[in-house]
C-alpha cells in the first residue's frame, strides 16, 4: 500500500514537472521588449510589447499527456549542454533582442533558454547566446595601404532578415594611441558617414603602440589589450557579431563599470550598467530620463580604475541602441551603415578626449562677446518690449552682452522675414544695440513655409526652383508641419542648398545685421509624423527592429525615413541634419560677416563643436533639472562641444526666486550662459526679483565677467589643444578614487573648482576637494585637503569657488558689456602651492577676427610665481594689449606679512595683508601688460 502511494505521488510529481516543462516550451522571454515580429505582425505606434503567457487547454489535458510529453523530450534533446548554458545572469547576452521568443523559438536559433526568478524581471535575458554560437569565420590578413585586411564569411545565414554573409575587415594602427577597425560589405557599397579621415602616422613609423590586438578566427572576434599591463579593454568574443542590412550588432566586455558618454541623455556623468539601454536618435524632446534627446554621440570613455582610461567611437549615424549590463559589458545595435570603430588608448582621460577630437575635429574659437551674458524669451512680442528689457537690465546694473529674440520677430513665423508691425524697426533696434557695445542673435528654424502665395516668399520660391528641399519617395517636395504651418526642409547635404542658405542669410543680414544665429528645431522636428501625406509602407519606415525611442517609430515627430537627400535617404542621414545645418550656417555667417561666426544648435552629432555651440534644450524650472544640467554640460565637453550651457532659471514652467538665484550662480560658470524662458511662464529676468536676489545674481554675473580673460584662455586651449573647458574632476584627478563619479561639482580648466548649491533650502553643502592646497576665490581662505569632503557655508548670496594652489588666474575689472570690460585694467590672482610656486597664462586677441592664432595675430603672456615674486613674460605680442595695464594683484598663501612690496624695483605702498587667510592684496599698480614686469613681496 505504501509503495502504491509513493508510486502514485511520484507519477503525479512527474506529471506536474512535464506539464511545467511543456508550458516553458511555449513561454516567451517575459522581459519588456520593443519589437517588430514579422512583416505581417507590425505595430507601428507601439514602443513596447509584453507577450503574455497563454496556455492552451489541450496542453493541460491529462489524456493527451503522453503525446505532449514526447514533444517536450524531443525538444530537450536539442538543448545545449549544461556547461554551454551555465552563464551567470550578468554575463548573458541577449539572443532575442529583435523580438520576443518562446523556448522553442529560442532553441531553434541555437541559443540557451533559462528562465529566471520574477525578482529579476526586466533584467538578464532568458534567451542568450552560448559561448560556441556560430558566427563569421575570418580568413588570412593581407596588407593594404592603410594597414591590413581580411575577409569574414558565414557558412550559413543568421536568423536576421537580409543577412550579409561576407564582410571585409580592415585594421589600421593609425597612431600609437589610436586603433581603427572597420567592418563593411565588400560586395555592395553601404552608406558611410561622410567625414574626412583624420591624419595618421605610417604604420611602419608607429613606435611603442599602447595597444595590442588579437583576433579569434572562428567564430570571429577581437580582443584589444593595453600593452603596458595586459588589461583587456575590448573583447568582442563574448557574443557573436551580427551584420544584416538593417541590423548590425556587436558586443564587448568592459574593464570597468565607470563608463561615460553615449549622449545625449538625462543621466549622471557615469552611466547605470544595471540592464539599462540608451538610444541614439535625435528627437525634439525636453530632457527627462529614459528618453532619446536632441543629439547622438556614439562615443564612450571608460575609467579603468587606476588612473588609466580609454575611449571608443563608433562612426555611425543610423538609429542606434546601446545595451549596458553589469558584467560589465555593452551591446551596440545599429539599424544601418557600417561598423566603423576608433579605439583611443589615452592613457589618461584627458588624452582620450583629445584623441577623440583629433578624429571629429577641434572646437571653433568663439568670439569674445559670446562668453558674456545672453538674455532671451519666447514672448518678447515687439521691438519696444525687447528694448525695454535691455534698458531695465542696464538700469539695474546687470551685465548684458547679447539680446535675443525668439520666433516672435518673424512675420507669420516665417524665417528670413520680420513682422512689419511689431518688429517694423528691427534693423534700427539692432543698430542701437551695436552702439551700446552689445550684440544681437535671433532664432532660425530650418522649416521653410510652403503656403505663401507664389512670388511672395523668396526663400521657398527660390528653394523650390533650385531643388534644395528634401523630397519624398515619389520625388516631390516632402511637406511637414512646424511653427509657420506647412513647411519644406532644406537638404544641407546638397551643395546647391548650402549656396541657397547662404544667399538667404546674406539677404536677411543686409536688412537686419544679426551677430549670430540660433538654429533650433533641427533634429529635424515636425508636428506631423513623416509628412502631411504620410510615408510609404517600406522597410525604411518599418524596419525589422526599432530601438526604444520616443513614439515607437523612426518618423515620429520628424520626417519620413524614405525622404530623399543628396547623399542618401533620411533613414541614414537623420542624425546628421543638425550638424549639416550648423556647417552651412557657420559657413554663411563667416562669408557674410567676415568675422568669427556664432551659431547655437540644439541638434548635435560628433563634430558639431567645430561649427557651433549647444544648449541643453527645453529644461524645466525645477531643482532636479538644475542638478542634472551639470553632467549635461560636462559630457558635451567630452564630446568636443565646449561652448555649452542650460537655460538659466529653466525654460519650461514658472521659476521661483531661490531657484533662479541658484541657477544664475551655477550658470555664471556654464561656458555658455543664457537666461531663456517660455511664453506662458512668469518673468525671470534678473531685474524682476527682490533686491536681495538681484544683488546675489549681480554678484555672480560680475564674477563671471571678471574671469572672462581666464575663460577665453581656456577656450583658446580647447581650440588649439582640445583641452576641456568645463571639466569633470576625474579628468583632472584620474587616480583619485573619490573623483570618479562626482558631477555636482566641476572645474574650469585645471585651476578653478566650482561647488554650486543644487538643492532647495540649502545654505551649506558638502564639497569634495582633491589632494592639494585650495583657496577661496572670494577671500583667499586656504584649505589643505588630503582628498576629502568639507562642509562649506553657502547662504543665498554665495557660490563657492576655489582656486587650486599652483595656479594663476588672469582677470579684468568687469563692466556691463565685454566691449567696455576689454578696456579695463587686468588683475591677477596668484594661488601659491605648498612649495610657494604658481603659474598661469593669458591668451588675448581682438576677440572677433578669424584665425588669429593660426595667423599669429595674438598676444600670449606667461606668468610665474616663486621665491616671493611674480614675473610676467610676454611670449607673443601683436598690439591687442596695447594700453592695457595690470591694476592689482592678489597672492594667496603668503606665510607672513610682507615688510615691503616692490613693482619693477619700485616701492609700492598700497597693499594689505590678511593674516587669517594669509592673503596679500596689492592695489594701484599700473604695469603695462605688454612689458615684462616683476612684483616682489619681501618677507
Amino acid at each position: 500500500m505504501t509503495r502504491h502511494i509513493c508510486l502514485t505521488l511520484c507519477l503525479s510529481c512527474l506529471s506536474i514537472l512535464l506539464i511545467v516543462l511543456a508550458v516553458w516550451d511555449h513561454l516567451p522571454d517575459h522581459r519588456i521588449l520593443h519589437i517588430r515580429t514579422s512583416d505581417t505582425d507590425r505595430e507601428p505606434t507601439a514602443t513596447k510589447v509584453t507577450r503574455e503567457l497563454s496556455v492552451s487547454p489541450s496542453l493541460l489535458d491529462v489524456t493527451n499527456f503522453s503525446i505532449k510529453s514526447h514533444s517536450v523530450f524531443r525538444s530537450y534533446r536539442r538543448v545545449r549542454s549544461v556547461t554551454e548554458c551555465s552563464a551567470t545572469p550578468e554575463k548573458r547576452f541577449d539572443c532575442a533582442r529583435d523580438r520576443a521568443l518562446s523556448r522553442a523559438e529560442c532553441q531553434s536559433r541555437g541559443c540557451c533558454y533559462v528562465p529566471l526568478p520574477a525578482d529579476l524581471s526586466g533584467g538578464p535575458p532568458w534567451c542568450f547566446y552560448p559561448p560556441s554560437y556560430p558566427g563569421y569565420t575570418m580568413g588570412p590578413f593581407v596588407p593594404t595601404s592603410k594597414g591590413r585586411a581580411a575577409n569574414l564569411t558565414r557558412s550559413k545565414p543568421s536568423y536576421l532578415p537580409r543577412d550579409i554573409t561576407a564582410l571585409r575587415l580592415e585594421v589600421a594602427e593609425e597612431t600609437s594611441s589610436r586603433l581603427h577597425i572597420t567592418l563593411k560589405d565588400p560586395s555592395f557599397p553601404r552608406y558611410e558617414v561622410p567625414v574626412s579621415p583624420p591624419p595618421s602616422e605610417q604604420s611602419s613609423g608607429i613606435k611603442n603602440p599602447l595597444y595590442d590586438i588579437k583576433f579569434h578566427s572562428d567564430p570571429f572576434g577581437f580582443v584589444v589589450r593595453r600593452k603596458s599591463n595586459g588589461r583587456v579593454l575590448l573583447d568582442t568574443t563574448v557574443a557573436p557579431l551580427l551584420f544584416a542590412d538593417q541590423y548590425l550588432q556587436m558586443s564587448t566586455s568592459l574593464p570597468s563599470p565607470l563608463i561615460s558618454g553615449l549622449g545625449e541623455h538625462y543621466t549622471p556623468i557615469t552611466l547605470d550598467l544595471n540592464w539599462t539601454s540608451v538610444t541614439l536618435w535625435n528627437k525634439d524632446m525636453a530632457p527627462h530620463s529614459d528618453a532619446n534627446l536632441y543629439g547622438s554621440h556614439p562615443f564612450w570613455l571608460v575609467q579603468e580604475g587606476d588612473g588609466l582610461a580609454h575611449g571608443v567611437f563608433l562612426l555611425n549615424s543610423n538609429a542606434m541602441e546601446v545595451v549596458l549590463q553589469p558584467m560589465p559589458a555593452l551591446t551596440i545595435v545599429s539599424l544601418g551603415g557600417i561598423l566603423d570603430l576608433y579605439v583611443f588608448l589615452g592613457p589618461d582621460p584627458q588624452s582620450v578626449a583629445r584623441q577623440y577630437q583629433e578624429v571629429v575635429g577641434y572646437p571653433m574659437m568663439p568670439p569674445y562677446w559670446a562668453l558674456g551674458f545672453h538674455l532671451c524669451r519666447w514672448g518678447y512680442r515687439s521691438t519696444n518690449e525687447t528694448r525695454s528689457v535691455v534698458q531695465r537690465m542696464h538700469e539695474a546694473n546687470f551685465p548684458l552682452d547679447v539680446q535675443w529674440n525668439d520666433l516672435d520677430y518673424a512675420n507669420k513665423r516665417r524665417v528670413f522675414t520680420f513682422d512689419p508691425v511689431q518688429f517694423g524697426d528691427l534693423p534700427e533696434m539692432v543698430q542701437e544695440f551695436h552702439q551700446k557695445g552689445m550684440r544681437y542673435v535671433l532664432i532660425l528654424d530650418p522649416g521653410i513655409s510652403s503656403t505663401a502665395q507664389p512670388g511672395s516668399y523668396w526663400p521657398y520660391d527660390e528653394g523650390l526652383r533650385r531643388g534644395v528641399f528634401i523630397k519624398n519617395s515619389t520625388g516631390h517636395t516632402l511637406i511637414g508641419k512646424v511653427w509657420p504651418g506647412l513647411t519644406a526642409f532644406p537638404d544641407f547635404t546638397n551643395p546647391e542648398a548650402v549656396r541657397w542658405w547662404e544667399e538667404c542669410i546674406r539677404d536677411f543680414h543686409a536688412k537686419v545685421p544679426v551677430d549670430g544665429l540660433w538654429i533650433d528645431m533641427n533634429e529635424p522636428a515636425s508636428f506631423v509624423h513623416g509628412s502631411v501625406d504620410g510615408c510609404p509602407d517600406t522597410d525604411l519606415e518599418k524596419p525589422p527592429y526599432v530601438p526604444d525611442i520616443i513614439g515607437g517609430q523612426l518618423s515620429f515627430g520628424t520626417l519620413c525615413m524614405s525622404g530623399q537627400q543628396n547623399l542618401s535617404t533620411h533613414y541614414n542621414l537623420h542624425n546628421l541634419y543638425g550638424l549639416t545645418e550648423a556647417i552651412a550656417t557657420y559657413s554663411a555667417l563667416l562669408k557674410v560677416r567676415g568675422s568669427r561666426p556664432f551659431v547655437l544648435s540644439r541638434s548635435s552629432f560628433p563634430g558639431l563643436g567645430r561649427f557651433s555651440g549647444h544648449w541643453t534644450g527645453d529644461v524645466r524650472s525645477d531643482w532636479e533639472q538644475l542638478r542634472y544640467s551639470v553632467p549635461a554640460v560636462l559630457l558635451f565637453g567630452l564630446f568636443g562641444v565646449p561652448l555649452v550651457g542650460a537655460d538659466v532659471c529653466g525654460f519650461g514652467g514658472d521659476t521661483n526666486e531661490e531657484l533662479c538665484v541658484r541657477w544664475t550662480q551655477l550658470g555664471a560658470f556654464y561656458p555658455f550662459m543664457r537666461n531663456h524662458n517660455d511664453r506662458p511662464n512668469a518673468p525671470q529676468e534678473p531685474f524682476v526679483f527682490s533686491q536681495e536676489a538681484q544683488a546675489a545674481m549681480r554678484s555672480a554675473l560680475l564674477l563671471r565677467y571678471s574671469l572672462l580673460p581666464f575663460l577665453y584662455t581656456l577656450f583658446h586651449r580647447a581650440h588649439t589643444s582640445a583641452d576641456t573647458v568645463a571639466r569633470p574632476l576625474f579628468l583632472e584627478f584620474p587616480t583619485d578614487d573619490n573623483s570618479r563619479t562626482i558631477d555636482r561639482q566641476f572645474l574650469w580648466g585645471s585651476s578653478l573648482l566650482i561647488s554650486p548649491v543644487l538643492e532647495q533650502g540649502s545654505v551649506e553643502l558638502s564639497a569634495y576637494f582633491p589632494l592639494g592646497m585650495w583657496y577661496s576665490l572670494h577671500d583667499g581662505q586656504p584649505c589643505h585637503s588630503k582628498g576629502q569632503y568639507f562642509t562649506l557655508s553657502a547662504p543665498l548670496d554665495t557660490i563657492n569657488i576655489h582656486v587650486r594652489g599652483g595656479h594663476i588666474l588672469p582677470q579684468q575689472v568687469p563692466a556691463l558689456t565685454t566691449t567696455a570690460a576689454r578696456s579695463n585694467p587686468f588683475s591677477l590672482t596668484v594661488a601659491l602651492s605648498d612649495e610657494g610656486w604658481a603659474s598661469g597664462e593669458l591668451y588675448w586677441d581682438d576677440g572677433d577676427s578669424l584665425d588669429t592664432y593660426e595667423r599669429g595675430d595674438y598676444s600670449h603672456i606667461l606668468f610665474t610665481a616663486g621665491q616671493s615674486r611674480l614675473v610676467s613674460d610676454p611670449v607673443v605680442l601683436n598690439g591687442a594689449l596695447d594700453g592695457l595695464i595690470l591694476g592689482n594683484l592678489r597672492v594667496f598663501g603668503v606665510p607672513s606679512s610682507p615688510k615691503a612690496v616692490l613693482a619693477n624695483g619700485e616701492i609700492v605702498t598700497d597693499f594689505t595683508y590678511q593674516s587669517t587667510t594669509m592673503s596679500l592684496t596689492v592695489l594701484s599698480l599700473s604695469l603695462p601688460m605688454t612689458e615684462e614686469f616683476t612684483v616682489q613681496w619681501i618677507l
